[in-house]
């Protein structure tokens, strides 16, 4: 498995992290705008924000006494795409199981008392 791609779901993982990320959605914060909804300290919330860094989800640059950070989209290119792979061949399968079942003698008997209803 790709170590960029287990980092990223494993930051993931994480509720506080995932807030995160759909906050910085709307716009880069800082430290202290992201850390304000949560019970926790703004190390804490500086944690966080290092693993998200590491994982390739957020950037972070300093502005004077200010921590911004940003979210670096590319990412969910990684993460959405290899969902996509697996969502197609697990729709395949079923599909492919729709079409067994759909063949099943007593399937096929019980759509048609269904149908005639």
């Amino acid at each position: 498995m790709d170590d960029s791609l287990s980092r990223a779901f494993a930051a993931l993982a994480d509720p506080i992290r995932r807030d995160i990320v759909a906050r910085l959605t709307a716009d880069d914060a800082t430290v202290t705008e992201l850390a304000a909804p949560y019970d926790v300290s703004l190390q804490a919330v500086s944690k966080h924000l290092g693993v998200l860094e590491a994982a390739g989800l957020i950037s972070r640059r300093r502005d004077g006494q200010q921590r911004w950070a940003h979210l670096e989209v590319d990412v969910f290119d990684l993460l959405t795409g290899w969902i996509d792979q697996h969502r197609r061949r697990a729709e395949a399968r079923y599909q492919r199981l729709d079409a067994v079942l759909a063949d099943l003698p007593e399937t096929r008997d019980r759509d048609l008392h269904r149908d005639q209803e």
